[in-house]
């Protein structure tokens, strides 16, 4: 058994393990490789079961989602360090060894990420976790390298490893033992935020996040669900409030999550503007969702500690202009 499992959650993604998978491979020779399928309609087992039979192969039942598909095959998965890759993610050479020297030698640390770039824009850094995510003073995910929609072009400004507040899902070593000892990803989730919230209750467990910028892979991003689709809109606007109502302490929520409902409700306003209603009633619906979880969720709150100090980034990036991580 190797220290490490690289696992690829998979669904409908046959392109993208076949133009990527082989990297995987030829690059992570320390490690044992897995895909877990989320119940995939398209070729994905027959072309796994063909031209990757090294891969060790997990059959789920049905689609879990992201959260949901990675707690059921972890269960079934035996090494000190689980390494979750997207399947859309090229990897590079010596990307794991920086990760698993730095676990290895620092126990206070739970999970760490590599530097993540654009796959189809090398230079720049990738939306989805760039050198490592933050969240602002309202829980507006941010990260070193991208804030809101602005992306930052890497010319090594982040090349210092330094703690963060939430690794991405799409490349994520974290230790088996934390992993499962926090309750894993919140599978209401499904998908979208949902390594925010588990990295959050890591920090209330005690334990820090590290950006490891030694270690590069490339992140194609909006591989299973676009940016522009209703339905990731839904998601991300119900995770955002879930993610404050389960993990803010009780007197930071009273007073933020009023706020973040006003600015939703402003967020749907300009999709209407935009002609894009099915946006607005995304909206609409993600907050309908909240009400109907707000006692479940409540009931979720096990570990809270203090909220990350950070500033209010609505201010510092349309008021001030700031809108590269640097400049905060």
């Amino acid at each position: 058994m190797a220290k490490t499992a690289v696992v690829i959650l998979n669904y409908n993604g046959s392109a993208y393990l076949e133009k990527f998978l082989p990297g995987v491979i030829k690059h992570s020779t320390e490690a044992d490789i897995y895909v877990a399928d989320n119940a995939s309609t398209d070729n994905s087992l027959e072309l796994l079961n063909t031209n990757f039979p090294e891969v060790k192969l997990i059959v789920l039942d049905k689609n879990h989602g992201f959260a949901g598909g990675y707690n059921e095959a972890l269960k079934s998965i035996k090494a000190e360090y689980y390494l979750l890759l997207n399947s859309d993610v090229e990897v590079t050479s010596g990307w794991i060894q920086p990760l698993e020297l730095f676990l290895d030698s620092n126990e206070e640390y739970a999970a760490c990420q590599p530097k993540i770039k654009d796959y189809n824009h090398q230079g720049l850094f990738e939306y989805a976790g760039a050198c490592g995510g933050f969240i602002d003073f309202l829980g507006y995910p941010y990260c070193r390298g991208r804030i809101f929609d602005h992306i930052e072009s890497d010319s090594g400004q982040y090349n210092e490893a330094i703690d963060i507040f939430w690794s991405s899902g799409a490349c994520m070593l974290i230790r088996s033992e934390t992993f499962h000892k926090s309750g894993g990803f919140d599978r209401d989730f499904f998908a979208h935020m949902e390594e925010i919230d588990l990295c959050w209750r890591i920090h209330s467990m005690g334990l820090k996040i590290k950006s490891i910028p030694e270690s590069t892979v490339f992140h194609v991003g909006g591989g299973t669900l676009n940016k522009t689709s209703p339905f990731k809109t839904y998601l991300n606007f119900r995770n955002g409030l879930s993610l404050l109502i389960k993990n803010l302490p009780i007197g930071k929520l009273i007073l933020k999550l009023p706020v973040r409902i006003v600015l939703d409700w402003i967020a749907a306003v300009k999709f209407l503007l935009e002609g894009k209603p099915k946006h607005a009633v995304a909206v609409a619906r993600a907050h309908m969702k909240n009400i109907l979880w707000f006692t479940k969720n409540l009931r979720k709150r096990k570990l809270i500690s203090t909220a990350p100090k950070s500033r209010l980034l609505i201010f510092e990036y349309y008021i001030k202009g700031k809108k590269r991580f640097s400049d905060l």
